[in-house]
């Protein structure tokens, strides 16, 4: 094995976090994993990790050998890429991270389209409840609701999203007149628990130039973890849901659930693609990138000319 060799096998085990899952990533018994870590080791004369079958802890040498053995492998794949940078077939590792509900329902799918166009890529896709660290577990690429924080990150919209207070058409017509998201206190609302967040209360912005902003704590009988349980609930007639209008376009097209508050909008929850920023980002990634924004437009359509007001829909 080269040292180079050795640097990808200690990027991959870094990022897989035990040897267990290292050993299964590389289709390896969890021994030959183990002795290979141990040869590097006794190549570099120092311990990079301390380590158990379920769990890698890097030492000071080992996080210090895998952020400058990563910029150097990171530099000889803009190498390789640009000395066949005129060769119209992408190859090489593409590490995706998304959500459940919106990983299942599109990325998944996408990546499927992306990668038969594009067989030499070799592609990964995590789904988990919370966003995944890029950098600390080497993924290329995560799909985030909203403009990340860390500055070291690029964002690009892949898709305008917002929150749609809707309910199926026999409970509307049971409900008194909702002008405003505070009438919507004391009203059977479905609530998604889920990330830690306030999941009572649910923020709306006036339409329109100038509008202002109004919080509303709800309540109601039933909730879950599950964004589908909770919009399952929502079309038997249960309560109101605030969900994506991803989530519930086709379900207010065919009047299944019908959108409440028509002056009033939930708040921006748009997608973002994010990557790591790069003096050179791999072309792999930014085609995918412009991938995803151009067929996401096919999938969701625009919102503002899609939702239904109360009064028309039950008309």
């Amino acid at each position: 094995m080269t040292p180079l060799d050795d640097l990808a096998f200690f990027r991959r085990l870094a990022a897989a976090g035990s040897l267990t899952a290292t050993a299964r990533e590389l289709g390896l018994s969890l021994s030959a994993v183990s002795k290979r870590l141990k040869r590097l080791e006794a190549r570099l004369g120092v311990e990079l990790a301390s380590r158990t079958t379920r769990r890698l802890t890097l030492t000071a040498e080992g996080e210090r050998y895998l952020a400058r053995g990563g910029i150097i492998l990171e530099e000889l794949a803009e190498l390789e890429e640009s000395l066949g940078a005129d060769r119209a077939d992408l190859s090489g590792p593409l590490r995706v991270n998304a959500t459940f509900g919106f990983g299942r329902r599109h990325v998944a799918p996408l990546l499927s389209a992306f990668c038969r166009r594009h067989p030499g890529i070799e592609a990964v896709l995590e789904l988990s409840n919370f966003p995944l660290s890029l950098g600390d577990q080497a993924f290329d690429l995560g799909i985030r609701v909203g403009e990340p924080p860390d500055s070291r990150l690029v964002a690009r919209r892949i898709l305008a999203n917002r929150r749609i207070p809707c309910a199926a058409p026999s409970l509307v017509e049971a409900l008194p007149p909702l002008h405003e998201p505070a009438d919507l206190a004391g009203q059977p609302c479905l609530l998604l628990r889920e990330n830690d967040s306030d999941f009572a209360v649910w923020r709306f912005r006036r339409r329109g130039p100038g509008g202002g902003e109004q919080a509303v704590k709800v309540g109601g009988a039933l909730a879950s973890n599950d964004g589908e349980v909770v919009l399952r609930l929502a079309l038997d007639g249960h309560g109101i849901v605030l969900r994506s209008w991803w989530d519930v376009h086709e379900h207010l097209a065919r009047g299944e659930l019908v959108a409440l508050l028509p002056e009033w909008q939930g708040i921006a929850a748009d997608f973002h693609a994010v990557y790591l920023q790069r003096r050179h980002v791999p072309a792999r990634i930014r085609a995918f990138v412009d991938y995803l924004e151009q067929e996401m437009a096919g999938r969701v359509p625009p919102l503002e000319r899609h939702v239904v007001p109360r009064k028309e829909a039950l008309s």
